[in-house]
């Protein structure tokens, strides 16, 4: 019963605002002071020390510290003179600052690892992303088929016969390609030889010259050496990779919801003046949010 409700939608709902709340107050929520006093505490010159420190690798001296605390004041001061003259209004690179300030709180809000069960369960529906590619170990000859006019598939079938009774490989044309790959995954081989190449493999034998295989560049001899197929690896093997994974994905879901919850307290309008104008020349009709 615990469990259920612990997972209600409305309960995730309230437990954000209530954390917004919190987290709203403590980046600077509470009743700010009059606008002619500026309070320069401890905590504010730690933070200071801390940020030159990251930046240098080492502390700051006393008149480091000394210069740090006149560049934030003077910034202080320009920052509210800025927002008493209304220079925050309409300026795209603050409005999107601003933005990204209240998503990184609201992203921040849902840091609770899963219980395996939970992640059994999301592991279960999304397997195939973390699929593992099959590998391939091979040899190829490389033929152009410029090279034999309109009989290059004779001349290929030919070739393949006296590579199976053991002649040297003899390629014909100049590409620039290897002519053998041990332990290669199909996204190498892909990279060298292009997707079609990499698909015929799948049903190529194991252990014996077969071919013509196409390419972007042309047609090849292939002998398999070795082919381990892709497989979905179990949970224990990409575990932490899926945690990040399922969290990023609740963060996403969290800062979704609560979106659209503050999106409800507001009337949208779309002018006439807007919208875009469709083909035909009749374009969307004005939309209001609830």
């Amino acid at each position: 019963m615990l469990k259920r409700i612990l997972r209600e939608p409305l309960l995730h709902f309230l437990l954000l605002g209530v954390l917004l709340f919190f987290a709203y107050g403590w980046f600077g929520g509470n009743a700010p002071p009059p606008p002619d006093e500026i309070v320069i505490d401890a905590a504010r010159v730690e933070t200071l020390q801390n940020q030159f420190e990251r930046t240098w690798q080492r502390p700051p001296t006393p008149r480091e510290v000394e210069g740090l605390i006149d560049s934030w004041l003077r910034e202080e001061i320009f920052y509210r003179e800025g927002l008493a003259l209304g220079l925050d209004q309409g300026d795209p690179v603050v409005r999107r600052r601003i933005a990204q300030k209240m998503d990184f709180i609201s992203e921040g809000l849902l840091v609770a690892a899963p219980d395996d069960a939970d992640l059994e369960a999301w592991f279960a529906d999304n397997a195939e992303r973390y699929r593992v590619d099959p590998v391939f170990s091979l040899r190829q000859v490389y033929y152009d088929p410029g090279r034999f006019d309109d009989e290059w598939a004779g001349a290929v079938v030919a070739a393949r016969a006296a590579l199976e009774s053991g002649a040297d490989p003899e390629p014909v044309g100049g590409a620039m390609l290897p002519g053998a790959l041990a332990d290669a995954p199909a996204r190498e081989v892909s990279r060298v030889f292009g997707q079609v190449f990499t698909e015929a493999l799948g049903e190529a034998p194991v252990g014996r010259w077969h071919g013509p295989v196409r390419s972007g560049f042309g047609v090849h001899l292939v002998w398999i050496v070795e082919r381990i197929p892709g497989r979905v690896p179990e949970l224990a093997e990409v575990r932490d990779e899926a945690e990040r994974d399922y969290l990023a994905q609740r963060r996403e879901a969290a800062n979704d919801a609560l979106y659209e919850s503050l999106k409800a307290r507001y009337t949208v309008r779309y002018e006439a003046a807007a919208t875009t104008d469709a083909p035909n020349g009749s374009g969307p009709a004005p939309k209001r949010s609830p």
